[in-house]
């Protein structure tokens, strides 16, 4: 079976050689494609329409396209009246893509369909994110593993993704906050270990078009997505499209300096959101007070106070602990006032709050709209709607194959 990737790598070479007619095909199919993707399925008729073709042409092309094994024939309309058309959509099956979310303390990996159904997926691996050729070896590993077990047809897989924390070139494939030691870019260092094409994007922009394109968008073409983990980070869509950014460092909310404080973050200065209000601060207040000896259900479930993580304070905080509760609605109202300038500078249609601790919902979007309620203008916030990811641990994933999928089908 020819894979979509010899469909389309012919596209550039046949306009350069002035092969006009495979060119041509190679558009149409491009553009078939595009439309059982937004559209799901469709028939010939609705093909020739909105492509402008004939329909002789795109019975030929669609055969093609079916003995290529990316369409498939779904078979006769069942309603209506009068002759019943065949309805045709994407083969499921026809390519997949390896997407690999790296976070600061495990990694998730996902097999995604070409209809961004999530095949086989491997949450919380352990892993600690360091800048180190070691680390990165030991992802490779991580990875070559979950493709020995789960890639049954590794030869449909098409393209693999890394989403990672940090400043992210995707158009270069450049990371500039990890795995930034290999004399080329990591995109390319990726496509050269794994053998298929590679792609590079921030995590919490991947998770931002996932929500965008299959989560709790409905409508909405303008957004902010609040990625609130170890980090906090944000994505933006501005009239449907995802926005990077000059060199793709767009989006560093939880380094907005607005905190007077002396504690010194990560990146290097003072006062960002991130050193009160993050999941890492979190996990450090909580150690604090319980060596204050505040009392907390958290020394229950672990050995020692060291032992501590978020995910233990999230867990905590769905079963009513007040330490863990008390935490954080501190932290929320330290989130929503910097969300109240977001708002008052981008007037979104719609701000979706994501990540570990997005999961606590009412427990973190109250004070957060308490604190929006107070420092936003209120003909402002008024005008903007706030929901919870819907795809959550997954989010990242199928963002990044939606990604993948779209630069397949771009000539660009």
């Amino acid at each position: 079976m020819k894979s979509i990737i010899d469909i389309f790598s012919p596209l550039k070479s046949d306009l350069i050689t002035n092969n006009a007619v495979l060119y041509k095909t190679s558009l149409l199919k491009r553009d078939i494609l595009s439309f059982l993707i937004i559209q799901n399925r469709g028939t010939i008729a609705e093909l020739s329409q909105a492509t402008k073709t004939s329909i002789p042409k795109i019975n030929e092309t669609i055969n093609e396209l079916i003995t290529e094994g990316l369409v498939i024939d779904h078979g006769k309309i069942l309603n209506g009246v009068g002759r019943k058309p065949n309805i045709y959509g994407l083969n499921p099956n026809c390519a997949y893509f390896l997407s690999v979310e790296v976070n600061r303390h495990n990694i998730n990996i996902a097999i995604v369909n070409f209809v961004e159904e999530v095949v086989h997926i491997e949450r919380d691996i352990t892993f600690y994110l360091q800048n180190t050729p070691a680390c990165f070896e030991l992802l490779c590993n991580h990875i070559d593993t979950f493709i020995e077990k789960h890639a049954n047809d590794r030869h449909k897989i098409v393209s693999i993704g890394l989403n990672i924390t940090g400043r992210v070139d995707h158009i270069t494939g450049n990371s500039y906050s990890y795995f930034n030691f290999h004399e080329t870019p990591l995109r390319d260092v990726l496509t050269q270990r794994f053998g298929v094409p590679g792609y590079v994007e921030n995590d919490t922009r991947a998770m931002a078009f996932g929500e965008y394109a299959k989560g709790v968008v409905e409508n909405e073409k303008n957004i902010l997505f609040i990625n609130l983990d170890d980090g906090i980070g944000m994505g933006i869509i501005i009239n449907g499209a995802l926005y990077s950014g000059k060199s793709g460092f767009a989006g560093e909310f939880g380094h907005m300096p607005f905190l007077n404080n002396d504690i010194i973050c990560h990146c290097g200065k003072k006062g960002c959101l991130e050193t009160e209000a993050s999941g890492v601060a979190l996990t450090q207040q909580m150690k604090e007070a319980l060596s204050a000896g505040i009392s907390s259900s958290i020394t229950e479930k672990v050995n020692t106070i060291d032992d501590i993580k978020l995910q233990h304070i999230i867990s905590a905080a769905k079963n009513d602990d007040i330490l863990a509760i008390e935490l954080l609605s501190k932290a929320g109202e330290k989130i929503g006032k910097g969300i109240a300038i977001l708002l008052n500078l981008f007037n979104p249609e719609l701000v979706i709050l994501g990540g570990k601790i997005a999961t606590t919902e009412s427990i973190i979007l109250l004070p957060i709209l308490s604190s929006i309620n107070k420092f936003s203008l209120n003909l402002v916030n008024t005008d903007t709607s706030f929901k919870i990811s819907t795809l959550g641990e997954e989010a990242g994933l199928i963002g990044s194959s939606l990604l993948m999928r779209n630069r397949l089908l771009d000539l660009s």
